[in-house]
Order: structure tokens, then C-alpha cells, then sequence
């Protein structure tokens, strides 16, 4: 894992906290917005919309 995905991680869970006892939605929910977060790297597509080759409508709403 990149050091700017553990940043991003750090956004939704602070340094200590494990993970494994987290509910499955709490973590689904932070790494659906992760990758729908656009990225330079990816000319500002999420990665989401980089894997189907298609923009799509941000949603947020897990």
C-alpha cells in the first residue's frame, strides 16, 4: 500500500484503531469513497470510473 492511500485511510480511521473489529459496512463505506475519489494520476477519473472505462455521477450516499 502506497503512502498516500494510508493517508487517505487515516481520513476515516485514526493511528491505533484495528481494523478487524470495525463493522464490514464501516470499512466498505471508506473504501468505496476512496475510490471514488478522482485522482491526477488517472487525469482526474476515479479509480472506479478508470476500471470501466467510464465517467460516472458521484455518489456517495453508503
Amino acid at each position: 500500500m502506497s503512502e498516500i492511500t494510508n493517508g487517505l485511510l487515516r481520513r476515516f480511521f485514526s493511528k491505533g484503531i484495528e481494523i478487524s473489529k470495525l463493522p464490514n459496512r464501516q470499512i466498505d463505506g471508506a473504501v468505496y469513497r476512496i475510490n471514488a475519489r478522482p485522482r491526477v494520476m488517472l487525469n482526474y477519473w476515479s479509480p472506479l470510473e478508470f476500471l470501466v472505462d467510464k465517467r460516472l455521477p458521484l455518489m456517495l450516499a453508503i
